[in-house]
């Protein structure tokens, strides 16, 4: 593929990074005193992204977005994380709104989707269990219809931002006798409904970004009942045909190692050479793994389909290098590094390797991506 940008992307890439620049709240990248400080400065940021049609910018332009094709996304994309600007990870865009789009009915389109482009709602993803993770059909959680309504009993676990999300798009069996992949549906529902219990589950790294969601007869009006009941497998895969590229990581690694090298460069004295040879590996690194986004977002937009092989392989790549680029900053630091004090420029660094151990877990951890590699993407053999 051709890596330069045509004239229209350099120009679009170019608005981006302008509106990154002039266009953001005051204070958006300082420390958040709270949650509560943190959460209004994203919806904010939502809302003025919201305003330019960015918020949704693959979404079409009849539902709020710009109709933006793989490569405009995927250069927001790229702007947003390697500014490290907050608010962009939307879960209601990336997939409860297509698949509202393609199998909701009319007044579902209504009631969702403009919420959803302008930065009202925030949602959050209800699917993984404490026994159903990278085997996410084991799913257990389930909803039986009664009357008008539907009877939600079950646990979901890892469930990111779950504490101030406006509504939860929710996978459950409604057909406990049908095979695995056959008997769930797709729901949406309010977050605050009589029976739903969030409790936080914090990180190592001292977060709070995961909960635990507890549903106890809960009901959910058929209404919010999203396609055909006993077909939301396919309503869970529609997200994987969207932006796919792993160009956040790749920007969230290439900014790591730009503030490592320039850290360096002003620190006194000589880098050791190990830690010059591992910058400079981590620096092909991350050039690699930017290619493959490039690749894979080109790609997309020529097909309309993401390379299954190549977006599983850039997910396994990005996240275990981000752990070793992690573990680096931390020798550059030494005992620093490792036992930092508030204020420390270490601090950073510190979080980045404790919070990069779920990078290999979460969205299938690695040994699933590879496994998925060598089946799907090279036809081997699962023995």
């Amino acid at each position: 593929m051709d890596f330069r940008l045509t004239p229209e992307q350099q120009a679009f890439q170019a608005e981006v990074i302008d509106f990154i620049e002039h266009g953001l709240p005051a204070g958006w990248d300082e420390e958040f005193d709270s949650l509560e400080d943190r959460l209004a400065i994203e919806r904010d940021i939502m809302k003025r992204l919201a305003a330019k049609r960015w918020l949704a910018l693959p979404w079409p332009k009849e539902y709020g977005g710009l109709g933006a094709s793989p490569m405009q996304q995927m250069l927001f994309n790229e702007q947003m994380a390697y500014h490290g600007v907050p608010g962009t990870v939307n879960m209601g865009v990336a997939w409860v709104g297509p698949v509202v789009m393609l199998y909701g009915t009319e007044e579902q389109k209504a009631r969702y989707l403009t919420r959803i482009a302008d930065g009202t709602d925030l949602w959050c993803t209800l699917y993984s269990e404490p026994g159903a993770g990278s085997d996410l059909a084991a799913m257990q959680t389930r909803a039986v219809r009664d009357g008008d309504d539907y009877i939600i009993n079950g646990q979901k676990i890892w469930t990111t931002f779950g504490h101030y999300a406006d509504w939860g798009w929710l996978a459950a069996r409604t057909d406990p006798n049908a095979p695995k992949h056959k008997g769930i549906s797709t729901f949406a529902v309010k977050m605050d409904s009589p029976g739903i219990t969030v409790r936080p589950l914090v990180n190592m790294a001292g977060t709070h970004e995961f909960n635990e969601v507890y549903f106890e007869d809960v009901r959910v009006p058929a209404s919010q009942l999203i396609g055909e009941e006993n077909r939301g497998w396919y309503n869970v895969a529609v997200g994987l045909d969207f932006e796919r590229s792993s160009i956040g990581a790749t920007s969230n690694a290439r900014r790591t190692v730009d503030d490592l090298v320039a850290y360096l460069k002003e620190r006194r004295g000589r880098t050791p050479d190990a830690i010059r040879h591992r910058m400079a590996e981590h620096a092909i690194g991350v050039q690699l793994l930017r290619n493959m986004a490039y690749y894979i977002a080109s790609q997309q937009e020529k097909t309309g389909i993401a390379p299954t092989r190549e977006a599983q392989m850039a997910k396994l790549f990005g996240a275990e290098l981000q752990q070793r680029i992690a573990g680096t900053a931390v020798q550059i630091f030494g005992m620093e590094g490792q036992a930092a004090r508030p204020g420390s420029k270490a601090l950073r660094y510190q979080y980045l390797l404790l919070r990069s151990v779920a990078n290999t877990i979460e969205g299938g951890t690695s040994e699933i991506q590879r496994t998925v590699i060598a089946t799907r993407g090279l036809g081997l053999p699962r023995e």
